[in-house]
């Protein structure tokens, strides 16, 4: 079973539950990149301590790693040995991200550092929306290039439903059931 796992996608696609779910069910800690890049109050950490601190969870021996983080990914892919990809309608996406901070109002999601107090902005929803086009096919191609395992899913459900098959049969790897580089579809 494979041990160091990402899991990327848009904001509201499900990565945070995906990440807890499969660190319950597979009994693997879940590192969420968005607690270790914001500090109190939506303060950013530094790009050089933010990068001290995930080269430390990195060299550990299993985690499951949710987050976009683009700028880091080629460097999170030379530690992983399995990504999934949540490739999420925008729609969706959207409706998530206000759900949760229906759910959350006043107070910080488990995934968060502690003092940021969920809210959507008018520029979160355009990233999500942008999404698809702009951020998507680079963090594809830079999987690819790096030739990690991966899969992609359309839903949080999907994966989780997939992946409890894969990782839990006995009678199979999880190496034969996933494309090396299985061809992106931007229309799903």
């Amino acid at each position: 079973m494979y041990s160091r796992i990402l899991v990327v996608g848009c904001g509201g696609a499900g990565k945070s539950t995906l990440s807890r779910r499969m660190g319950e069910l597979f009994g693997i800690p879940v590192v969420h990149l968005d607690k270790l890049w914001w500090k109190e109050g939506w303060t950013a950490e530094t790009e050089e301590e933010f990068d001290r601190i995930l080269s430390r969870e990195l060299r550990k021996p299993a985690w499951i790693m949710d987050g976009n983080y683009k700028r880091t990914f080629a460097e999170r892919l030379r530690y992983a040995d399995f990504c999934i990809v949540l490739d999420v309608e925008a729609s969706v996406c959207i409706g998530n991200v206000h759900k949760r901070a229906r759910e959350c109002a006043g107070k910080s999601r488990p995934d968060m550092a502690p003092g940021c107090v969920e809210y959507v902005s008018e520029d979160f929803e355009r990233w999500i929306y942008s999404y698809k086009t702009e951020v998507l096919p680079v963090m594809m191609r830079i999987l690819q290039e790096s030739k990690v395992p991966f899969r992609v899913f359309g839903s949080c459900e999907d994966a989780l439903q997939k992946l409890t098959e894969i990782f839990q049969s006995e009678d199979s790897e999880l190496s034969n059931q996933v494309q090396h580089s299985e061809r992106f579809r931007s229309n799903k």
